[in-house]
C-alpha cells in the first residue's frame, strides 16, 4: 500500500482519537482506515496504536512516530502546492493554539473572518492554557504571551498584556482599599493555580522587585475560577489584564496596587518559517496580527 496513504490514515486516527472519525475526516471506509494503519505497523514491526472498547491511544512509538509523520505530510502538500502554483492561494487545513480565554475572546472570532475570506481553508484550534510545541503537535500558528525562547520559529509582535490585582467595588466598600502590598497578602484572595500551597505574588516597589508571599483562601486550575470569585465581590484575584478587559472597562471590577505592577508582556504570532510555508499561514499571520493589534489598546486599559 502506499506509504503515505498509511502515514496520512495514522496520523487522522492519532488526532482524531478513533477509526470511524479519521475515516470520516478522509473520506474513507472505517476498514480501510484500519488496513491502513495495520500495513504501517506490519512494515515498521512495531505497534502504533493501543485499541479499547472507548478509545485509542498512542503507544511511545507511536508519539515518537507522529510529528515525523505529521511534518512528512505537511512537506509532501506543500511539494504539490508549489509544482501546481497552488501555494500561491490559501488553502487546506489551518492549525492554530492560543491560551484559552485570549483564543476564545480573541482568536477564535479573527479565525471565523479569515474562513469567511478563505472558503478554501478549514481551521481546527486548540485554546490549552500551556506551550504548545508547534512542531510536535503539527500546529501552524500559535499566540504566546511573555518573553520568547531563542529557537526556529518566526514571530511577530501584536501588543502586551500586564498583571492586574482587581477586585469588585461592592467588596471594596465593604472592607476597604488595600492602601500596601502587606495589607494585600492580608486580604482575603482567590488565586489560579495547580496547587493550595502559599505561594508569592512579584511586584515592582522603588525600583525593585518585591515577592509578597500569599496564602489564598481559594485556588482553582482555571483563571475563571478566581476572576468568578472576584466579580461575586468575595474577595481579590490578581491576573493578566485582557483576561479582566471587559470587567474593567464596564466598572463591575476595579484595578488596585496599579502603582506596584511590573512591566508588560509581550504578546507574539509565533509560526515555523520555510521557502515553502504555505499562503494559508502566510494570509493568516497577516490577517491575525492587524485584527490584533487593533485589539491591542483595550488588554493592557
Amino acid at each position: 500500500m502506499d506509504r503515505f496513504s498509511e502515514l496520512e490514515a495514522f496520523v487522522a486516527v492519532a488526532e482524531d482519537g478513533g477509526f470511524n472519525a479519521a475515516a470520516r475526516r478522509l473520506n474513507r471506509s472505517p476498514p480501510s482506515v484500519t488496513r491502513l494503519v495495520a500495513g504501517l505497523e506490519t512494515r515498521l514491526r512495531t505497534r502504533l496504536l493501543t485499541r479499547t472498547t472507548r478509545q485509542v491511544a498512542l503507544t511511545e512509538a507511536g508519539a515518537r512516530l507522529l510529528s515525523d509523520a505529521r511534518r512528512l505530510l505537511e512537506a509532501l502538500a506543500l511539494a504539490e502546492a508549489a509544482a501546481t502554483g497552488a501555494h500561491e492561494v490559501p488553502q487546506g487545513g489551518l492549525s492554530v493554539t492560543a491560551p484559552v480565554i485570549f483564543g476564545r475572546r480573541y482568536v477564535a472570532p479573527l479565525v471565523r473572518s479569515f474562513l469567511d475570506a478563505h472558503p478554501q481553508v478549514t481551521a481546527r484550534t486548540l485554546y490549552v492554557d500551556r506551550i504548545v510545541d508547534l512542531i510536535e503537535e503539527g500546529l501552524d500558528v500559535a499566540v504566546r504571551l511573555g518573553e520568547l525562547p531563542d529557537s526556529s520559529l518566526t514571530a511577530v509582535r501584536v501588543g502586551a498584556v500586564r498583571r492586574v490585582v482587581v477586585a469588585a467595588p461592592g467588596y471594596l466598600a465593604t472592607h476597604g482599599r488595600p492602601d500596601s502590598l502587606e495589607d494585600l497578602a492580608r486580604r482575603r484572595l482567590a488565586a489560579p493555580s495547580l496547587s493550595a500551597r502559599a505561594e508569592s505574588w512579584d511586584f515592582v516597589a522603588g525600583g525593585r522587585k518585591r515577592s509578597i508571599r500569599i496564602a489564598p483562601a481559594l485556588t482553582g486550575n482555571t483563571i475563571d475560577v478566581s476572576i468568578d470569585a472576584a466579580l461575586a465581590g468575595w474577595g481579590i484575584t490578581r491576573v493578566l489584564s485582557y483576561q479582566v478587559a471587559d470587567a474593567l472597562a464596564t466598572g463591575r471590577l476595579v484595578e488596585i496596587l496599579a502603582e506596584f505592577e511590573d512591566r508588560e508582556m509581550p504578546i507574539h504570532l509565533v509560526h515555523a518559517e520555510g521557502p515553502l510555508r504555505a499562503a494559508k499561514i502566510r494570509a493568516f499571520v497577516d490577517h491575525a496580527a492587524r485584527e490584533l493589534r487593533r485589539e491591542a489598546p483595550s488588554w493592557s486599559s
